[in-house]
């Protein structure tokens, strides 16, 4: 079996398909088809279903695939630990929630490329579920993702603390006029995909809100999102810190919450298995000092 290979299926199962496998690979689609071809006949049995929108796994590749993402993973850091001297430089993953990432990233990785400017750092955002997966599987070396986080394998360490609030247009004042003055089912919940946890608390607050029912519109980009809000579109979730520092939070209304529903940790999650390279380590004590970031009671 060869690692190329299940390197490729990997990619495939991530990505849902040929072609973004073969972008994600820097390869062309033809070599990924061949290597899942060549996978499958070994195997002796289909490892994907293929259809219009895509390829998913069949029961056999969801049987595979944790044992290849393992042994990619094992590969990738076999070869950072053989290469790994003690000074920090090389390739280095990271992943982060778009909102961490705007707000809190920046000073932090220009002070850590000052000092380290041998690694080769990568920046990846996505939901905390997606990145959890992504740092479960090896593809990312860690990950800034909101808390809490309870998982074996796994360890999580305090990065920032924040205040979430509720967003609106500027000519809601008031979370009472906002209920009094939208429908029942309430106003349209602006939300970015699937896994994202602010999503996840934003639906519990509507259904406190006796607003279960109400539309979700998902956007990908935090700039669309603080936009679509200043135009009456609906409301979000977001830190407190992201809201007051975007360009446009003079047009909207930041509504404060309950110490319940605002208070929210973002952990730096690394696997708690698996070698830790000293680009890793360097990232850890340049990134992760104590933090003097405070929720509001």
């Amino acid at each position: 079996m060869e690692l190329s290979d299940i390197q490729t299926f990997a990619a495939v199962a991530r990505t849902g398909g040929i072609t973004r496998a073969a972008e994600e690979l820097n390869t062309v689609q033809s070599n990924v088809t061949q290597r899942v071809k060549a996978l499958e006949a070994e195997i002796g049995t289909p490892l994907f279903e293929r259809h219009s929108r895509g390829m998913t796994l069949t029961s056999a590749g969801k049987r595979l695939l944790p044992y290849a993402q393992r042994m990619a993973a094992l590969s990738r850091e076999a070869v950072l630990a053989a290469r790994d001297d003690g000074e920090p430089k090389g390739p280095l993953a990271i992943g982060s929630m778009e909102t961490t990432a705007a707000v809190r990233l920046p000073p932090l990785l220009a002070d850590f490329h000052r000092r380290f400017p041998a690694v080769r750092l990568s920046l990846r955002t996505a939901p905390t579920a997606d990145l959890v997966a992504s740092v479960l599987e090896g593809t990312l070396d860690g990950a800034f993702v909101a808390g809490p986080i309870a998982h074996a394998d796994l360890t999580a360490t305090s990065a920032f603390r924040e205040e979430l609030v509720l967003v609106s247009a500027r000519r809601w004042a008031t979370l009472a006029e906002l209920r009094a003055g939208t429908p029942e089912s309430g106003p349209t919940a602006l939300v970015f995909r699937s896994g994202c946890t602010y999503r996840q608390r934003l639906e519990q607050i509507f259904v406190e809100f006796g607003w279960p029912s109400a539309a979700r519109f998902e956007l990908g980009t935090l700039d669309g999102m603080i936009g679509c809000v200043a135009a009456d579109m609906g409301v979000t979730l977001l830190p407190r810190a992201v809201v007051e520092r975007s360009a446009i939070n003079g047009s909207v209304t930041i509504h404060a919450l309950g110490a319940l529903h605002a208070r929210v940790e973002t952990l730096f999650i690394q696997r708690r298995a698996g070698h830790q390279t000293s680009a890793l380590n360097g990232f850890s004590a340049a990134c992760l000092k104590k933090n003097d970031d405070v929720i509001a009671a």
